[in-house]
């Protein structure tokens, strides 16, 4: 099996309080994984840590075979490994394109010459984006939409919007936090369908949820968390059926 994603003995506390005490699993390349637990059994702030917004304390966390313990976020990002929030977040005054062609890998604005001097080199990256963005609001349906405010949105395509900027920065692996919440049934299904498409074209993805029908529908393999460490994996039906999963979620019995 070759590892998409490594993570080991990763640990990470705040002010004395241990939040993440020895986390180790794999995520299989071109797997659709699912990570699930109780509330805080710390699967975003694992997210967190692992994406670069939090520096662990001690572990170490490989993408590949390549260690980017630590790394900034902008960093990871450009090695492959992009994620997204339970919340869906946004500037208020672009449109859905403008959101798309802001998470583009190599923008010609970011450098003040080459915008200013609009190279043919700068045009043709700028072409470049607008076709991605284009295909990808097709592909996730939101070319009707282009043009409007992202306040303008439901709430549930704005979660699509969020996963069409992170594939514009073209990951490697897409690590996704809760992308269902709040979402009508409707649309927790069409964002699941795109979902699996887009595993199907090899995109690995590690996908944290609550609702056990869509992780049982989506996910392969499972992994659980609880009070900050990796309790076990497997299928879905194995670590359902293992009593110290059933235990963490529904209390121990005396």
């Amino acid at each position: 099996m070759t590892a998409a994603l490594t993570i080991a003995g990763l640990k990470l506390d705040f002010y004395g309080v241990h939040v993440l005490r020895g986390v180790d699993f794999a995520v299989p390349a071109g797997s659709f994984t699912g990570l699930i637990g109780p509330n805080g059994a710390g699967k975003s702030t694992l997210f967190n840590a692992v994406s670069g917004l939090y520096r662990p304390k001690a572990g170490s966390v490989r993408l590949g075979s390549v260690e980017t313990t630590g790394l900034a976020p902008e960093k990871l990002v450009a090695a492959g490994l992009v994620r997204s929030f339970q919340l869906a977040r946004g500037f208020p005054k672009l449109s859905v394109f403008q959101h798309l062609m802001l998470y583009g890998a190599g923008q010609p604005g970011e450098n003040l010459l080459a915008a200013m001097l609009r190279s043919a080199a700068a045009r043709r990256r700028e072409e470049e984006l607008s076709e991605r963005a284009f295909g990808i609001a097709r592909r996730l349906k939101l070319d009707h939409v282009l043009d409007n405010p992202v306040t303008a949105l439901s709430g549930g395509q704005k979660k699509l919007v969020e996963i069409g900027r992170a594939l514009m920065a073209d990951p490697k692996i897409l690590l996704l936090d809760e992308p269902m919440a709040g979402v009508t049934p409707s649309l927790t299904e069409q964002i699941a369908d795109h979902l699996i498409a887009l595993n199907q074209d090899g995109l690995t993805i590690c996908l944290i949820e609550h609702d056990m029908a869509l992780i049982k529908r989506l996910c392969a393999p499972v992994i659980v968390m609880a009070e900050g460490k990796t309790l076990t994996q497997g299928s879905f039906d194995e670590v359902a059926s293992d009593i110290r999963v059933q235990e963490a979620y529904l209390g121990r019995r005396h």
